[in-house]
């Protein structure tokens, strides 16, 4: 069990993607004195493994009225298994404890996995409704586990016995994860502090899940409303169809809607000719969720933010942030901020510039207005355009969806790592949407199975992701099943369904996430594939990014759709041309998201009180933006706060770790560079980093983990190049780019 994850689980997805194990018959756990009787059994389809291959779900055997008794049966279930774990009167050993401990909750780990993948998929009324009612129930029943004196003095019997024990590597770092998770969820607290920690815990699950369904409100049930084709100039016919078809859905008969996607920034602002209508657009994506409508989560980012603090002063931390770093391979706020505010200068010069750059064009066009957030995309494209020669639009007739992930992603996964795919048909899925590949590993044996999700539906929270229905096992003997999730928007029926580079850029991401969770190899469930720290788990997917240029990988799968032709190289060489330009906006909005983050997860507990209006809530976050010294006007954050799902709408998430997107990135690009100095796109470097990264989970130490694959320490420069904020030939003057990282701090 991977007890940090239970600390701060306010919803079984946490709780089952890290905490639970399942496989095998409950008189298999290592619970000799246990009685069998006083254990009850789970009643209804979760009660035991699916039959299906790979034990994935049954979609056809489950309905909404299976997820209550389950997940009530399941907490019932884990918590008979802890107290035989506590009741057991043999000496505490690693097997009869920490091993007990990280086998319990299968049932609960079954319909948390499928009940979390599904809300975020294709939620309804009623899984909402659901999903309110049981993320307390699933908050408290983690903290009766973390939080429970009698199981934690069995745990520090066995971890203060340790340099007695014969352990292996995982097992010392299960036996590790499990002590630290238990400290770090209140363990060593008096038991006051612990009744506390217990109801904050409650409470932000409460909170959390009601801002993550405010925020998928806000953007899926409040679209933007024009009241004749001349607003939507410059768009598609097939976007102003479903303008229009969306209008008449919401009761808007002879209008024009636009449905919010989850970024401040819009898809379609680009090609919008009419500028008051690109303005409306904009502002309504940006005050989204802040009151201008009847949805206002900052009441709800109010009490977040002052739980926070108060669980950190707490445990005697200054701030969450401190409070939520502690596993993280940064460990400490001052490295991540230190990291990111290197970077500020030549970013905010960049910003400074390209605006400049962007004003010109707009007066060269006649306009007789400086540049704004809403016209920022539009003329950036033109620049792009004529100075790089380059038609995204055009580009798109290359990329055709199932040939991208089937001929493209697929392939480079072959190529690297021996991997093959079979299409098939016979598993049934939560939406018609959604298709399935048995995976087979380099021996031709079968390695997992795979879910592919890809397009943008009002049940579907925006972003993409990954996750599993079923984790690699060696203690269970289960192989991984694994499902990506995209937002792409779905082609009219009868067209050929093509996407954006920036789309095919994303498949290759999240299949990245995927790799890393198939060739897990672990016997620990909670220490397998993607259970690693936030600031490491994006790393995987944005190196497998980069195959999505190679020219042998690309040559494969980008083909005219009309005409089968392959993608010129030059347009390749245009594309990464100008990838650099637009990194003002591109690379600004990100780094201000994190900071603002960062801003958030360092209030300390008075600060963090004296925020309780939903006007200081916008007054802080405003302050906190402005001290960045970045175009924060020009160049809004990726998020705002009141929709920023990353790190308000879940207890833990990604809070104090948005700056995660930017760690990795450098680790990425690093590893790049080691990918193209030693060959490129060959098994040897696939087999070489699935050895040293994508199979070792969350066994070691991250810092060693990357020694082990690169030979040295990470190294920004790559990240500085690549981004345009530094030239090659600057690498070796600039302060900002001198190679190395901020200091670690040890504890």
């Amino acid at each position: 069990m991977k007890a940090q994850i239970l600390a701060t689980v306010a919803t079984a997805a946490l709780l089952a993607g890290c905490t639970t194990a399942y496989g095998e018959d409950l008189d298999t756990m290592a619970t000799p004195s246990a009685d069998a009787a006083a254990i009850p059994s789970g009643t209804g389809y979760f009660a035991a493994d699916s039959t299906l291959p790979f034990k994935t779900p049954d979609f056809s055997k489950i309905s909404e009225d299976d997820y209550i008794p389950a997940f009530e049966q399941g907490m019932a279930i884990q918590k008979a298994e802890i107290q035989a774990i506590i009741d057991n009167p043999a000496p505490p050993t690693m097997e009869n404890t920490i091993v007990a401990l990280e086998k319990s909750g299968r049932m609960l780990g079954r319909v948390a996995r499928v009940f979390f993948a599904v809300t975020g998929s294709n939620t309804t009324d009623r899984l909402d409704e659901i999903n309110t009612e049981i993320s307390p129930k699933l908050t408290a029943h983690g903290d009766s586990i973390v939080l429970n004196p009698e199981l934690f003095a069995r745990v520090k019997a066995v971890y203060d016995n340790r340099a007695a024990m014969t352990m292996t590597p995982e097992d010392a770092a299960l036996l590790e994860d499990t002590y630290d998770g238990m400290v770090h969820a209140g363990a060593l607290l008096t038991e006051a502090q612990r009744t506390r920690v217990k109801e904050i815990n409650s409470e932000l699950s409460e909170i959390t899940t009601e801002f993550g369904q405010q925020a998928r409100a806000a953007m899926a049930d409040q679209p933007v409303i024009f009241d004749s084709r001349e607003d939507l100039a410059g768009l598609s016919e097939s976007d102003i169809k479903a303008a229009a078809d969306l209008a008449a859905e919401k009761g808007f008969e002879g209008k024009y809607a636009i449905a919010l996607q989850n970024t401040t920034q819009q898809p379609l602002l680009p090609n919008m000719t009419n500028r008051a209508a690109r303005e409306k657009l904009f502002m309504a994506s940006y005050n989204r969720a802040n009151g201008t409508t009847d949805i206002d989560t900052r009441p709800l980012v109010a009490k977040t933010a002052a739980l926070r603090a108060e669980k950190a002063a707490l445990f005697g931390e200054a701030d969450w942030a401190s409070y939520a770093m502690w596993d993280r391979m940064a460990e400490k706020p001052a490295t991540a901020l230190g990291f990111m505010e290197r970077m500020v200068p030549a970013l905010a010069n960049t910003q400074r510039r390209e605006a400049a750059m962007l004003n010109e064009a707009i007066a060269a066009e006649g306009g007789d207005f400086e540049v704004q957030p809403w016209d920022w995309y539009r003329y950036a494209n033109k620049v792009k355009a004529e100075r790089y020669d380059l038609d995204e639009d055009a580009m798109a007739e290359y990329f055709q969806l199932d040939t991208v992930l089937e001929d493209g992603v697929f392939y480079a996964a072959e190529k690297l790592y021996g991997l093959t795919f079979q299409k098939r048909s016979d598993l049934p899925v939560y939406h018609p949407d959604v298709t399935t590949y048995t995976v087979f590993d380099r021996d031709g044996s079968e390695l997992g199975l795979f879910y592919f999700d890809p397009f943008q539906r009002e049940s579907k929270r925006g972003g993409a992701w990954m996750s599993n229905f079923v984790d690699q096992s060696d203690l269970w003997g289960t192989k991984p099943v694994i499902y990506n999730v995209l937002n792409i928007p779905k082609a009219p029926e009868g067209e050929v369904q093509l996407v954006s580079f920036d789309n095919v850029n994303t498949l290759f991401h999240e299949f990245g996430h995927a790799l890393h969770g198939f060739f897990a190899d672990q016997r620990y469930e909670s220490l397998s594939g993607t259970a690693v720290a936030r600031d490491f788990v994006e790393y995987p997917s944005q190196v497998n990014e980069m195959w999505a240029t190679y020219p042998e990988v690309l040559s494969n799968y980008a083909k005219h759709y009309r005409t089968g032709e392959t993608i010129p190289a030059e347009m390749i060489e245009k594309l990464e041309a100008a990838s650099q330009f637009n990194q003002g906006y591109d690379f600004g909005e990100v780094v201000e998201a994190a900071l603002l983050d960062m801003k958030w997860a360092a209030l300390s507990r008075e600060e963090a009180a004296a925020i309780d209006t939903p006007e200081e809530v916008s007054q802080f976050e405003r302050q906190s933006l402005e001290q960045l010294g970045l175009e924060i006007d020009l160049v809004p954050p990726r998020y705002r706060t009141t929709y920023f799902n990353h790190i308000f709408s879940s207890p833990s998430g990604y809070s104090a770790g948005y700056y995660s997107y930017l760690w990795t990135e450098m680790l990425d690009r690093d590893s790049r560079k080691w990918f193209m100095d030693n060959g490129g796109l060959t098994r040897a470097n696939g087999d070489h980093y699935r050895k040293t990264v994508l199979s070792t989970g969350g066994t070691m130490d991250y810092f060693e983990m990357f020694r082990n694959f690169a030979g040295r320490e990470p190294d920004v420069t790559p990240m500085l190049e690549a981004r345009g904020l530094i030239a090659g030939d600057e690498a070796a003057d600039s302060e900002a780019s001198d190679g190395k990282l901020p200091p670690r701090t040890v504890n």
